[in-house]
């Protein structure tokens, strides 16, 4: 090849490249205004976002992966630059960037979950459906199981009491879960029951069971409303899930005391190997006694320490163990160092926890909510300097360096009229 040729195929496969980017790129729709008229036209998770915001750059390279994911679906994916276009950012009632909303009709749904590709992928996926999909094959039920970490699952006659509150929990929880309802023959062939309907939870390769939904007829329906949604609200967690900031207060409303093994990543999510170590105890621990703590404890991890401190309001060195319950807000940490304690300290920890021996320490009181919200400024303050110490000194510098002007000149100022007084007295006795 003559060189000229291959200067000319180098050009060609540049120019390809570049247009093959932009199409990707392309899969984010740009909004305007217009967007309030025409949100009725489909369904679209959309991004409320402002040029300046860092969060949102963050968010905008795994925004272009959802677009490219959801391309062959039915869920338009845009952005909406709220600076050059408020009216539409006041419609929507976005208060903070990046706001992302899933749109249909005139229904608008936040998303508060963890914003990776796969986690914002399965939120459009399960709200653009309807609330309770029909599986109708055999094979499908393999295909949810491969692809889904936790899905729920209706077997039976879809009518009475169950079903209807089935329904109704799906509707209420589609935001956080998939949920399916399926025939008898087809439900036989994957899980094992003896009566129906059935309600049946599929995490973790294994399956559980919703424990009165053969005696729904007995109970009164007010009472299956309620422990159905409970159930659900329960069940729709995996054992030992990874804790953030945005999923802890999901966790909180299990209503039960959510136990935490504190560990730090570094920026590539990697964790020290003694930190592993004891996060792999605990969770080798719960899952080993999943019926023995089942009823009472909600398992995690922490990979972001911050999360933690924010609880206890102090510093906690990792790997740590924290537990918190969600009803009171109190929090109790166990008196054995974590990096000397053993299956057996574990379990005294979470009995001394059940039989409410354990010391409790926080609460929900107003002190404490004011120590939180003094620590919160204090923390992001800290942030703040360590980010960027020159922007921190110019936002809090200038008009700290204004305030001591004015004052000075109220203050001095009169001091200054009050020493010329007597020179001016002198000047005219004479």
């Amino acid at each position: 090849m003559s060189p000229n040729s291959m200067w000319t195929f180098g050009l060609i496969s540049a120019l390809l490249l570049t247009l093959g980017s932009a199409g990707l790129s392309s899969k984010v729709l740009e909004l305007s205004d217009r967007f309030i008229d025409v949100r009725h036209e489909g369904q679209w998770l959309v991004m409320f976002y402002a040029p300046w915001c860092g969060y949102c750059k963050k968010t905008e390279p795994i925004f272009a992966l959802v677009a490219q994911a959801l391309h062959a679906t039915n869920v338009r994916v845009g952005r909406l630059d709220c600076t050059k276009y408020p009216a539409a950012a006041k419609e929507f009632k976005v208060r903070g960037y990046p706001t992302i909303m899933f749109i249909k009709g005139n229904m608008e749904f936040t998303y508060n979950g963890d914003r990776g590709r796969d986690e914002l992928v399965d939120y459009a996926l399960r709200m653009s459906g309807p609330p309770v999909q029909l599986v109708t094959r055999t094979e499908s039920v393999d295909m949810l199981k491969g692809s889904h970490t936790i899905f729920f699952i209706f077997v039976g006659q879809q009518e009475g009491v169950v079903w209807d509150t089935y329904y109704a929990a799906a509707e209420g929880y589609q935001e956080h879960g998939f949920f399916y309802a399926t025939s008898e023959d087809i439900a036989a062939q994957h899980f094992d029951f003896e009566k129906l309907p059935a309600v049946i939870v599929y995490k973790e390769e294994q399956h559980h069971f919703y424990p009165h939904g053969h005696l729904a007829h007995e109970m009164d329906p007010n009472e299956v409303n309620e422990t159905v949604f409970q159930w659900v609200n329960v069940e729709r967690f995996t054992l030992f899930p990874k804790v953030t900031r945005f999923n802890i207060h999901q966790l909180l409303k299990t209503n039960k005391y959510l136990v935490l093994a504190v560990v730090q990543e570094d920026k590539l999510n990697q964790i020290a190997t003694h930190e592993l170590e004891f996060r792999d105890m605990v969770e080798g621990v719960i899952r080993k006694h999943r019926a023995r703590y089942h009823d009472k404890f909600q398992f995690g991890w922490i990979g972001e320490p911050s999360i933690a401190h924010s609880i206890i309001l102090d510093q906690l060195p990792t790997p740590h163990l924290i537990a918190i319950n969600s009803s009171t807000q109190h929090h109790f940490i166990p008196e054995d160092d974590p990096m000397q304690m053993t299956p057996q300290a574990l379990h005294l920890f979470l009995e001394s926890i059940r039989n409410e021996s354990a010391i409790a320490y926080g609460g929900d009181t107003y002190f404490v909510r004011l120590n939180r919200a003094l620590f919160e400024v204090r923390r992001a303050l800290r942030d703040m300097w360590l980010g960027n110490p020159v922007l921190t000194t110019v936002i809090f510098g200038l008009p700290l360096g204004f305030l001591s002007l004015i004052m000075y000149s109220i203050f001095c100022g009169d001091c200054l009229v009050t020493e010329e007084d007597p020179d001016e007295d002198h000047e005219k006795k004479e």
